[in-house]
């Protein structure tokens, strides 16, 4: 016979939160609220942040010794899980050699080629640290290669934290964007014109009042941070006609999605639906590094070669190409290129939004969902949204009570509404039962 105490478990669970507890308040005397990023600092969603001692295949640990299922990822990266044994390998014997140089590797060509390879849109990029970095010089190039000062962006896309794109739409097309950040000059922001995803009316209108200004476009085909909100097709083929006819630099923003959502990137599924789609310059991240701090950017020789130290556009990294990060992106591109591995990687994510939806329906809970390859979102609305407007109307509260029910329950979700989530390549069919079942409780308990 079996006997289950609740005053244990009740003890244990709070035993775990104290330990995350002592930590976050250990943080905030050193860190600004706490963490390195905000969105770890469960603002959004209330409640204490998990602090991770260690990470192995699908699973994290926290500083109490609790186990999740994790579906972060470390926002992506982690496609083929924590700690895969080839990259582990990799990593190492790179870190034997040394970490850092300062000098050019031959493990930088090698990671260059491969990236080259698998996304023909490329010819030539430029390594760097962070997502951040490379989307800002990206728009550097655009500006330095048109001789133009005006961006366009659409609300709700994230393309790092550069001070041009930390701007949120103006009260008209005319007035273009006002800061979204303190410190970001009103002057930079005015060069940043913000649309609606998705609004081809408002993209063709931005483009006839300021067609001949404008250096570049930077989108996101799959936006993640609204959670999971696709491009359509008819929008994509408009952004390339537009940049196309008036000169302007067309930036795809696939560091979220580049090698996450298909072994070609996003580029490649929107090629099948745009014929003769590319983009100009694409921004990749995540993926690339396995889990390291790496990022690229590129597109054709011509463009590119109007960097430094070949062209007037000025970019520089003391770590870009660092070669233990290399290593690691290395390992992770070699892996997933394995046949099959996209096969079953969206098959299992497409089989968790199922058992989501399902689970949803039976509490009476409105839901929708979407995934690609590994990345995925869910909204509690009845139908998928197609702009920030739209994913703005989900429930924030229940939302809320949703991510704290799969918390306690072992599953680990981002702890925001409008983050895409990711799974890998190490969740195993018990894991997404797992997950499955928990979120059947955790949304019964959230109407």
């Amino acid at each position: 016979m079996v006997f289950f105490f609740p005053h244990i478990h009740t003890l244990l669970m709070t035993s775990r939160i104290d330990s995350n507890e002592a930590l976050m308040r250990r943080a905030r005397q050193v860190i600004p609220g706490g963490v390195n990023s905000p969105v770890r600092a469960f603002r959004a969603v209330g409640g204490t942040p998990r602090f991770v001692q260690r990470a192995q295949g699908p699973y994290f640990w926290d500083a109490g010794g609790a186990r999740y299922i994790d579906y972060i990822g470390s926002w992506g990266p982690m496609i083929l899980g924590h700690g895969h044994p080839a990259v582990l390998q990799a990593v190492q014997k790179a870190a034997a050699d040394g970490f850092s140089f300062g000098a050019p590797t031959e493990r930088e060509i090698e990671l260059a080629e491969a990236i080259i390879a698998l996304l023909p849109s490329i010819e030539m990029l430029r390594l760097v640290s962070s997502g951040t970095e490379a989307g800002m010089t990206a728009i550097r190039l655009a500006r330095g290669a048109t001789g133009r000062n005006k961006i366009i962006k659409f609300e709700g896309c994230y393309h790092g934290h550069a001070d041009a794109l930390l701007v949120k739409a103006g009260s008209g097309l005319a007035t273009f964007g006002n800061p979204t950040s303190a410190g970001v000059p009103a002057e930079v922001a005015r060069h940043t014109i913000v649309l609606e995803y998705n609004n081809t009316a408002q993209l063709e209108e931005a483009f006839s009042l300021h067609g001949a200004d404008i250096a570049g476009l930077i989108m996101e085909p799959i936006a993640g941070n609204m959670n999971f909100v696709r491009a359509t097709p008819e929008f994509t083929q408009r952004c390339r006609q537009l940049c196309t006819r008036h000169g302007a630099v067309l930036i795809y923003d696939e560091v979220m999605t580049g090698f996450r959502v298909a072994l070609g990137g996003a580029q490649s599924l929107y090629a099948r639906l745009v014929p003769g789609f590319e983009p100009d310059i694409t921004v990749m991240g995540k993926v690339i590094g396995g889990g390291m701090p790496l990022a690229a950017f590129g597109g054709k020789r011509a463009l590119m070669e109007q960097l430094a130290p070949l062209g007037p556009v000025y970019q520089a990294g003391t770590l870009s190409g660092n070669p233990v990060a290399t290593a690691c992106g290395l390992a992770t591109l070699r892996e997933i290129q394995r046949p099959g591995f996209f096969e079953t990687l969206a098959a299992n994510t497409c089989q968790l939004m199922d058992g989501f939806a399902a689970a949803a329906q039976a509490a009476g809970v409105p839901f929708s969902a979407d995934c690609e390859g590994g990345m995925f979102g869910f909204f509690l609305l009845p139908a998928l949204p197609q702009n920030y407007q739209q994913v703005m109307q989900s429930d924030a509260a229940r939302f809320n009570r949703l991510f704290h029910g799969l918390l306690d329950r072992g599953v680990y979700i981002a702890p925001a509404l409008y983050e895409a989530g990711f799974v890998s390549a190490a969740h195993t069919q018990a894991d997404l039962q797992a997950s499955i079942h928990a979120f059947a409780q955790a949304i019964a308990t959230a109407r």
